[in-house]
């Protein structure tokens, strides 16, 4: 969750350091911001990942392969192999990410609420990744047979598509509708909140300057992309404080021959790269 929060978020002005000290969270990851979102529902996921391909590869002894899916296979493959066991995993994964979070007595009952919803969501989004993988066998690689099973996607695609679901996340209220508490959008009319949204209760610090309150470290010291217009631009990284332009000597590896048989021969080159720095 860590490695994966960070990748992603490498071009964003919150760049996941907060979750360095896990599981002791800082403040923006406690208060139930859109940051603690995408956090809760990354590990969920990781979990629920990390079992069902352990249970593959026989590392756990309670669970083995995913059972044979159910669907007829195709006329050019057969059912085989060995496919994540997701439904263990959502089982083992479920009981593990939710039980704290449902006996603590820590929290609001809104944060309750909204951290169990977005672990929730990220389980479903690893489950919808579920997909056919499969393997060729033949005669010098032919594909003659082909054995297909089912496996889930990497973790950073996983982590992608929450940061998709992160950017467009509803702000919630946690009220009493019918006979018991529910999150229901705070703004009725900007759309209807779907049980895949993720979910925050308050809105995140801009993370532009150092608040240890609020858990920003600010953006001072970031590297940013001259010539890009996203979110790693040097305007919008280094929120118009503008920024330090500096030279660094890069030594890599060039001029690559290939030699039969088998092996790769090459220079080392250096050459001077500019680097931005926000001020």
């Amino acid at each position: 969750t860590k490695s994966g929060c960070q990748k992603t978020f490498a071009d964003m002005r919150w760049n996941c350091s907060s979750i360095q000290q896990a599981p002791s969270f800082g403040p923006d990851l406690l208060r139930g911001t859109r940051e603690s979102a995408f956090v809760y529902a990354l590990a969920a996921a990781a979990i629920t990942h990390s079992i069902a391909q352990a249970c593959a590869s026989g590392e756990l002894p309670l669970c083995s392969c995913g059972s044979v899916p159910s669907e007829v296979p195709g006329p050019d493959f057969r059912w085989g192999g060995c496919g994540d066991n997701l439904s263990y995993g959502l089982q083992l994964g479920a009981a593990f990410a939710d039980s704290p979070l449902k006996s603590s007595k820590l929290g609001t009952q809104a944060l309750k609420a909204m951290n169990l919803h977005n672990s929730a969501v990220g389980r479903q989004v690893l489950s919808d990744s579920l997909d056919t993988k499969c393997k060729c066998h033949g005669v010098s690689g032919s594909c003659s047979v082909k054995t297909c099973w089912k496996g889930l996607a990497k973790l950073d695609e996983i982590a992608s598509d929450l940061k998709s679901k992160y950017l467009a996340a509803i702000k919630v209220t946690h009220r009493l509708i019918g006979p018991r508490k529910q999150l229901i959008p705070k703004e009725m009319e900007v759309r209807p909140m779907e049980e895949t949204d993720l979910v925050y209760l308050i809105n995140s610090p801009d993370y532009c300057t150092p608040n240890l309150h609020l858990g920003s470290l600010g953006t001072q010291d970031r590297q940013c992309n001259k010539t890009s217009v996203g979110s790693d631009s040097c305007n919008l990284m280094c929120c118009g404080r503008g920024y330090n332009t500096y030279t660094e000597e890069v030594v890599e590896r060039c001029h690559c021959k290939y030699y039969w048989c088998c092996y790769v021969v090459c220079k080392k080159c250096q050459r001077k790269v500019e680097r931005y720095v926000c001020k």
